[in-house]
């Protein structure tokens, strides 16, 4: 197989001119040293080895998935006895991978009853085998699709309101005219919905939500929008506001009135007697 890669440089060792750099030494940098495949070798997408979302985890685990032959085990548990990283960080890598299209799990029936999940392994996402000019062998009888795996779980707001979640149902729905590919169906904006109020409800502007979910999006096709959106809700849900206690009343202080009996300064709403004039006051005094 005559594979090219683009990315790599047209000679094995490739030297700056000092003229340009003059603070750098002339062999700092990267340096290739590449030798031509024959055997046992895998193509590699630069989108997936050099993605700008994926953790380092992720873009390693999604190499060695596509290197591996077909009906291979890559099930959490599986990966985790082949790697020291651990069945967290493997299941939290393995799900980057499927909210940015390079893996998809499907259920499936097969002869006996039994249940299993098909993890499919995406190397251009977006693009489908039935989309080269290639033919695709097929090697049984295509059964009936199974559901779509659900999307991933987003946050809710503590205090759902009609009127928040209305808010949060029109931005997700207005995503397409900043970015044709973030068109949503009915049902997955009523998903994302709660996880759009639940930013709102910290506070945060629907400019700001809308710049989380638009930025810095992979420049392959999306296939599945959705996944992507609740994946950056779940993982940049910014923190609640500082608790503020409610400001104490303003102090009422009455105008100074003139005691109509001892003709003293008080404080009254309104002309009277002061406090020790009061007739209420006398009677008590005498009772005493």
């Amino acid at each position: 197989m005559d594979t090219q890669n683009p990315s790599a440089p047209s000679h094995a060792h490739t030297r700056v001119a000092g003229k340009k750099h003059p603070n750098r030494h002339p062999q700092a940098g990267l340096v290739h040293d590449n030798t031509r495949h024959t055997t046992r070798f895998t193509v590699i997408g630069n989108h997936l080895a050099q993605h700008p979302e994926l953790s380092l985890l992720a873009i390693g685990l999604g190499v060695h998935i596509q290197s591996l032959p077909a009906g291979a085990r890559v099930d959490i548990k599986s990966l985790a006895a082949r790697f020291p990283e651990g069945a967290t960080r493997i299941a939290a890598a393995l799900r980057e991978l499927e909210a940015h299209g390079y893996l998809r799990r499907m259920r499936e029936r097969v002869p006996g009853g039994r249940i299993v999940t098909r993890t499919i392994s995406c190397n251009r996402p977006g693009h489908h085998a039935e989309d080269t000019h290639t033919p695709v062998r097929r090697t049984h009888t295509p059964r009936k699709r199974t559901p779509a795996k659900p999307l991933p779980a987003v946050p809710h707001p503590a205090f759902p309101s009609p009127v928040l979640l209305r808010q949060a149902t029109d931005l997700l729905a207005d995503l397409r005219r900043h970015n044709s590919r973030l068109l949503l169906s009915a049902m997955d904006t009523a998903h994302l919905a709660p996880g759009v109020a639940a930013w709102l409800e910290r506070d945060v502007s629907p400019t700001a939500v809308r710049q989380a979910l638009t930025t810095d999006l992979p420049r392959e096709d999306l296939c599945r929008p959705a996944a992507l959106l609740a994946h950056r809700l779940t993982a940049q849900l910014p923190p609640p506001p500082p608790f503020r206690a409610p400001a104490p009343p303003p102090t009422v202080r009455h105008p100074f009135q003139t005691c109509d009996g001892c003709d003293r300064a008080f404080r009254a709403p309104a002309p009277g007697r002061c406090h020790d004039c009061r007739p209420e006051r006398a009677e008590r005094l005498k009772a005493a």
